[in-house]
């Protein structure tokens, strides 16, 4: 049997290929067999180009369905995806080709695809072991130089079949795709549900809260990250009535905040189904379809995802999904790794005695003040529940007497005195926050994430005098 990730989404697509997969904001769709085709043409101009097996195929283009074509010819012919978020500078993608050595840079997915509609279609499948190079995820580099999370096809392919059994997936389905698919989120999470049900997509070339609305009663699922869900929430027509058709709201790629999951609730009716995942072993844990989906929480290990906290807090996990390592690190592949085979997340959690899975942040947010540690969670879910704030970010920050100091960036409005007054009723003196910083955002990476590291930089010395 053909190991190729390729073989194990086309055997799945629905055995009438005219059935369309994108639907798309102009009212057009583009069918199975048209993305099946299109496919096939790039993976012949591969060729063409000299692209062979295991080579590396990069791609930092606009989100079309050609992009996604494309995709699917680098499975086809053997070759290895790399996409790029198209928010990179050049020196940012000048260490990626560097270090990757792409034998293609795709910068125009569409303009390609024009090129390879007069070629003869490859319509042979290279065979490929499960154990192959399928993709490298290049992480978001907050905390250091990036590095190359090496994905296999049965590492894709086992993920994908488990969340789309774990969430239902049918080929009634139609997801609301408005996640760009440079990231483990929108490319491997979404799109493998889809083809894997033979389901459709509402295609959406970015979150924009009208197409989004406009949208909805044609959909059956959405996914996305808090922002999305937030903006939605700050919308007045965002109503029961206007989610009614929805089955399935899915949230990951950053924390969802317990209000904002509490406020959805009430809004539409639905608890929003949190999960817990990363570009080194896609998605981890879920909450149930069928069951409790509790607010802060990531629910359970998907089956064959063996999951433990290790002494020091850190959520360790083992399964068919967890990258090979990383990208001719072997270095930072062996500190990755436990002695007998468990993959370090750097995420720090607990797990309740019945499975499910906390997260309260990243080992590397971990604040030491005064010689205690200090978990940022812990702190943000107190102020965010204060009046005025939006959302709240805690980093530690050098200081004199105590190492770090514990401060909290505030996005919204409030009195600082006050705020760390009320904190301490809550919290833990040595907890309590130093400084109260207001903004009126918090950075953040293309897929929500705060930006932790660029608030250690800009507020680094606030207690230097």
């Amino acid at each position: 049997m053909n190991g190729n990730l390729y073989a194990r989404l086309a055997a799945r697509f629905p055995e009438d290929r005219a059935r369309p997969l994108f639907r798309l904001a102009s009212g057009a769709t583009i069918s199975y067999g048209e993305t099946e085709a299109g496919a096939a043409q790039l993976a012949a101009l591969l060729k063409a180009r000299g692209v062979g097996v295991s080579d590396r195929v990069a791609m930092q283009t606009a989100k079309s369905p050609e992009a996604v074509m494309l995709y699917l010819a680098t499975l086809k012919i053997g070759a290895v995806f790399l996409p790029l978020n198209t928010a990179y500078t050049q020196a940012e993608v000048d260490y990626f080709t560097h270090d990757a050595e792409p034998a293609l840079f795709v910068t125009d997915a569409v303009a390609l695809a024009a090129e390879a509609a007069s070629l003869a279609p490859q319509e042979t499948v290279h065979e490929a072991a499960p154990e192959d190079l399928a993709a490298i995820l290049y992480t978001s580099g907050t905390t250091g130089r990036s590095k190359g999370a090496m994905l296999s096809h049965a590492a894709l392919g086992e993920n994908g079949q488990a969340l789309t059994d774990a969430w239902g997936f049918t080929a009634d389905d139609v997801l609301l795709h408005a996640l760009p698919i440079y990231h483990v989120h929108g490319l491997f999470i979404a799109l493998h549900c889809v083809f894997l049900a033979g389901a459709s997509m509402i295609w959406l070339p970015k979150f924009d809260e009208a197409a989004v609305l406009a949208a909805l009663p044609l959909s059956t699922v959405m996914m996305g990250v808090p922002t999305f869900y937030t903006r939605l929430l700050d919308n007045p027509k965002f109503d029961r009535k206007a989610s009614e058709h929805m089955r399935l709201f899915i949230c990951g790629s950053a924390p969802l905040l317990p209000s904002t999951f509490a406020e959805f609730e009430t809004r539409t009716g639905q608890p929003i189904l949190e999960r817990y995942g990363m570009s080194e072993a896609a998605i981890i844990t879920t909450n149930p379809l069928a069951g409790a989906r509790i607010a802060g929480s990531v629910g359970y290990p998907l089956p064959g995802v063996a999951l433990r906290v290790g002494g020091d807090g850190i959520v360790q996990i083992k399964g068919p999904s967890v990258t090979s390592g990383y990208w001719r690190n072997p270095a930072k592949t062996a500190e990755a790794f436990t002695a007998d085979g468990y993959f370090i997340t750097g995420d720090i959690g607990r797990q309740d005695p019945d499975g499910r899975v906390w997260l309260s942040g990243r080992s590397s947010d971990l604040i030491i003040s005064g010689g205690l540690n200090v978990y940022p969670k812990e702190i943000e879910l107190v102020l965010d529940e204060m009046d005025g704030v939006t959302e709240s970010a805690v980093i530690g920050l050098p200081h004199p007497d105590f190492g770090e100091a514990v401060v909290a960036v505030v996005a919204g409005e409030g009195e600082e005195a006050a705020m760390i007054a009320a904190a301490r009723t809550q919290l833990a003196a040595f907890k309590c926050p130093k400084r109260v910083i207001f903004v009126d955002d918090l950075p953040r990476n293309a897929m929500g994430k705060v930006l932790k590291a660029e608030l250690r930089r800009r507020y680094a010395e606030t207690f230097s005098a």
